[in-house]
């Protein structure tokens, strides 16, 4: 179900500078870019860097002024949520920079993308590709997982490193259960993105796996 957000909107602007989005423009041919968020004034405008700053030619038809756009992006957060609003372009500039100013929208709405919630945590935990679990020269990668569900959980570790990331793969999650016993879950890299000096890991379980529903038993999380 989508819910309205009347602007301002204090969550929008969680989305800051630099973070990607997704126009859609319907006329007169249907097209969907990406672009990144330079800023914004309250109420106002929306300033999108140029998706081809150096073919603006191919966007001709479509990035005009009046013609209208459906922006999307996603949020992440305790359920994670996709965000849309619909808005109409107010300009577009070639000097000093290649910018498209949008309308500042009405209201925008949003819908949770996660069934399960999720439940804030702070567990020491490792992960390691399965077909290196019993490589000891294969080092593990230590983190936290920082959120869980019955389906999936985040892991997050530190870096320096703005280019690392952690490919799609088949993993096992490795951590001490509040018993103080080892285990080895099972479960699947599904995406990574760095932000301030940390890489975030979305990962999802194997369905109906058993030592996931007793790991939140004892932490005392309902199914």
């Amino acid at each position: 179900m989508l819910t309205a957000i009347p602007t301002p909107n204090p969550i929008f602007f969680e989305l800051t500078p630099g973070k990607i989005v997704d126009l859609q423009i319907d006329y007169p041919v249907k097209v969907r870019m990406k672009a990144a968020l330079v800023g914004y004034e309250l109420g106002q405008y929306i300033i999108l860097k140029h998706p081809a700053p150096q073919k603006m030619s191919n966007y001709s038809d479509v990035l005009v002024e009046g013609n209208g756009v459906v922006v999307r992006y996603l949020l992440e957060g305790q359920q994670g949520e996709c965000y849309a609003f619909r808005s109409t372009i107010k300009n577009i500039t070639k000097i000093p920079e290649k910018f498209i100013f949008l309308r500042y929208p009405d209201k925008i709405e949003n819908r949770q993308l996660r069934t399960h919630q999720r439940f804030i945590t702070h567990l020491p935990a490792s992960i390691v590709t399965r077909e290196d679990q019993n490589d000891k020269k294969v080092a593990q990668l230590k983190g936290i997982i920082s959120d869980i569900s019955a389906k999936g959980c985040g892991f997050v570790f530190k870096t320096d490193n703005a280019q690392i990331k952690v490919n799609p793969k088949d993993i096992f999650i490795i951590m001490r259960s509040p018993n103080d016993k080892e285990i080895f879950i099972p479960a699947k890299v599904c995406n990574s993105r760095f932000e301030n000096g940390k890489v975030n890991v979305g990962i999802q379980f194997e369905e109906d796996d058993e030592q996931v529903k007793t790991l939140l038993n004892q932490l005392f999380i309902d199914l």
